[in-house]
């Protein structure tokens, strides 16, 4: 019986996160009420209250179910010792591009996290999110290619820290900018040349 009730307490979360993907991104996440989300699982809000704290706890656990895909990329700069990052972490922005176009729930999922909410006083803790999040695979990057410019023996052209920056920014663009349009160009594709000619221009041929 207790098993059954976990499991039972598992499904109604799931079913609740579910919903909150469907009503978040039809509504947007400020324009959603929890009474929303219950009704669109077929519950109440005390089940929802049983479950997470608030809207933006909710949100996070959302998140949470789902690897975005710039966060597969932290992986990619654990070398080893002497080995140049830089490969690998190319790799694995292209497998972020290529999850962003053929996963479902990370396209929904990426759609609400950029497009769909407003960083209202309710929903400060996923504001802090995004931005622990950002300053994360940043700094990832800079490591990323400081050792491999001091492996190639090159100096990069600008700062590592602004070329970090510019890095996530021109993926994380790519990425919203095809959720805009996705018959626009090819994600995946042009998404990686973009990138190479960014790491170009930096100056790590």
């Amino acid at each position: 019986m207790v098993r059954r009730s976990k499991e039972d307490a598992l499904a109604t979360r799931n079913s609740l996160l579910d919903a909150a993907e469907r009503v978040f991104l039809a509504q947007g996440v400020a324009g959603t009420s929890l009474n929303d989300i219950a009704l669109e699982a077929g519950t109440t809000r005390g089940a929802i209250y049983w479950h997470f704290r608030d809207k933006a706890d909710l949100f996070n656990a959302m998140m949470d179910r789902v690897v975005m895909p710039l966060q597969c990329a932290l992986e990619s700069v654990q070398q080893a010792p002497g080995e140049d990052p830089l490969p690998r972490l190319k790799k694995a922005l292209r497998s972020a591009l290529r999850q962003t176009v053929s996963d479902p729930q990370t396209r929904r999922v990426f759609e609400v996290a950029t497009h769909k909410v407003e960083y209202v006083d309710s929903l400060c803790a996923v504001r802090e999110r995004h931005r622990h999040t950002r300053d994360r695979v940043v700094g990832q990057f800079r490591q990323a290619l400081l050792k491999s410019a001091e492996l190639r023996g090159v100096r990069l052209d600008i700062p590592a820290s602004v070329a970090a920056q510019g890095l996530h920014a021109l993926v994380d663009g790519l990425i919203q900018n095809w959720l805009l349009d996705p018959e626009g160009f090819d994600l995946e594709s042009g998404g990686s040349k973009a990138i190479d000619a960014y790491l170009r221009g930096v100056g790590l041929p």
